[in-house]
C-alpha cells in the first residue's frame, strides 16, 4: 500500500510529508521509501499559531480558523507529495496534524489537541485519512507520546547492544529497546524561543550564534533545577512548559544574570533586574547555554537507559553545534543519524505516521504500553473516507515485531 505521512512538530514551522510503499511480510513490515516533500507554513498560519499557543490566551473561534486553515495547508502538501512521489497513486494519507495542546496534570496526560481538519485533506485529495492518532492511548491511560516509540521498536529490533532511537524536534524523545520511551524535555524549543526573542529570526541556522557564545553556567545550573527533569519515565511534555516567558523568568533570576566579575557583591546581587535585561549575557551566550541545556538533558537520558549507541533524527540533528555538544556529553557512545539506516532524518516522525496510519487501516496497534504507560496496546485514530470510501484490506493479520527499510 502507498501511504502518505504528513507532520508537523512542536516547532510549527513547516509541514513534512514522506511517501512510502509498505506491506507485511510474515512478522515483518517492509517500508520502501519514496522521498519527501514539506512546505512552510505561510506567514498568516504561523503567526496565528505563535498568537495561540501557551502561554497565550485564545478562542474557539480562532481554534476553529485555525483548525481549517492548517487542514487547508496539510491537504496542499500531500496533494503535493502524491503527485511528486507517488505518481497520483497514493492510496493512505496519515495525518498527525498540528499539536497546540496537550493537557498534564501531576505526571498524568488528560488530554491532547491536534488540529488540521482531515476532511479538507480527503475532500483535495480522495484518499481516506487516518487523523488524531494521540487520543485513543490517553484515553487507555497513556501518556498519548511518544507515539514513534512502536515504530523506533520494530525498527531497532536486533540490532547489537541497547540502541536507542532519538528524536530532536521542538521537544527531544527517546525509545529504548526495553520499550522504555519518553520526552526527555526541549530540543529546539527554547534555543528557537530565545533566537525569535532576541533576534526576530525562527531557529538558529547551522547553530551559528550558538557557535559564537559561551555556556553560562549559573543559568545553566537554574534551568536544570526544572523538576521535569527528574520525573520518572513515562512521561511527556511540550511548549505548555519550555515557552518564551519560562525561558524569560530563568533569565530575570538576579543569580542568573550577575556578571561573574561582580558576582560576589550582595548589593549587586540583591539588585532587581528587568525580565527582559539579561544583564552581562549577549544573546549568544543564553543561546550557547540553551544549546548545551539540550544536549545535557539528552545525554542524562541516554545515560538513565545505558544506551550504547544513539540513532538520532529530527531538525536538531542539523545543528552542529548541538550535535558536537551531545557527543561531547557522551563519551564513547556512538551518535548516529537514522539517515545510516535508511530512514532520512529529516523524514523519520512522517514515515512514522505513514507506518501507523497503515497499521490502523489493517486493525493493527500503534502502541507499546511499555513506551506510553498505556493499559493495553490500541489501534490509533479516526479514519475520514475516501471519495470511493474506505480500501478493502485483509482482517486477522498478525502483528509485526520489525520493521525492515527495503
Amino acid at each position: 500500500m502507498r501511504v502518505i505521512g504528513l507532520m508537523s512538530g512542536t516547532s510549527y514551522d513547516a509541514i513534512d510529508a514522506a511517501a512510502a510503499d509498505l506491506r507485511l511480510d510474515g512478522d515483518s513490515l517492509v517500508l520502501r521509501p519514496l522521498g519527501m516533500v514539506g512546505d512552510a507554513y505561510g506567514a498568516e498560519v504561523r503567526e496565528a499559531l505563535a498568537a495561540a499557543l501557551p502561554p497565550a490566551a485564545t478562542t474557539l473561534a480562532e481554534v476553529c480558523r485555525l483548525d481549517t486553515l492548517i487542514g487547508q495547508a496539510f491537504a496542499a502538501t500531500a496533494l503535493r507529495a502524491d503527485r511528486e512521489l507517488c505518481d497520483g497513486r497514493a492510496e493512505l494519507v496519515a495525518s498527525h496534524g498540528q499539536t497546540v495542546y496537550h493537557w498534564t496534570d501531576g505526571g498524568q496526560v488528560r488530554g491532547t489537541l491536534q488540529i488540521g481538519q482531515p476532511a479538507w485533506i480527503a475532500e483535495a485529495t480522495g484518499l481516506p485519512v487516518v487523523a488524531d492518532f494521540r487520543p485513543r492511548d490517553i484515553a487507555a491511560g497513556g501518556q498519548g507520546a511518544p507515539l514513534v516509540s512502536l515504530v523506533d521498536l520494530l525498527w531497532l529490533r536486533g540490532r547489537p547492544g541497547t540502541p536507542v532511537a532519538l528524536n530532536l524536534g521542538g521537544i527531544a524523545n527517546l525509545t529504548a529497546p526495553d520499550g522504555t520511551a519518553f520526552d526527555t524535555g526541549p530540543a529546539s524549543a527554547l534555543i528557537d524561543a530565545a533566537v525569535h526573542h532576541f533576534t526576530g529570526r525562527a531557529y538558529d541556522t547551522d547553530g551559528a550564534l550558538a557557535a559564537r557564545g559561551r555556556v553560562h553556567e549559573p543559568l545553566l545550573s537554574r534551568l536544570l533545577d526544572e523538576p521535569y527533569y527528574a520525573l520518572p519515565a513515562p512521561k511527556t511534555t511540550g511548549k505548555e512548559l519550555f515557552h518564551r516567558d519560562y525561558l524569560l523568568a530563568a533569565l530575570a533570576t538576579p543569580a542568573v544574570l550577575a556578571d561573574p566579575a561582580t558576582a560576589a557583591d550582595p548589593a549587586a546581587a540583591a539588585a532587581p533586574a528587568a525580565p527582559t535585561d539579561i544583564g552581562a549575557l549577549s544573546h549568544q551566550d543564553v543561546i550557547a547555554t540553551l544549546t548545551r541545556l539540550t544536549a545535557r538533558t539528552v545525554a542524562d537520558a541516554v545515560r538513565s537507559v545505558r544506551a550504547t549507541e544513539v540513532i538520532a533524527s529530527g531538525g536538531g540533528t542539523r545543528n552542529p553545534v548541538l550535535m558536537a555538544m551531545l557527543a561531547e556529553e557522551l563519551p564513547g557512545v556512538p551518535v548516529h543519524t537514522s539517515d545510516a539506516l535508511g530512514l532520512p532524518s529529516a523524514a523519520k516522525e512522517a514515515y512514522a505516521f505513514a507506518v501507523l496510519g497503515f497499521l490502523t487501516l489493517h486493525g493493527l496497534a500503534g502502541t507499546d504500553p511499555r513506551s506510553t504507560g498505556a493499559r493495553h496496546p490500541s489501534v490509533l485514530g479516526s479514519v475520514t473516507p475516501g471519495r470511493d470510501g474506505l480500501p478493502r484490506v485483509p482482517r486477522g493479520l498478525k502483528q509485526p515485531v520489525r520493521l525492515v527499510i527495503g
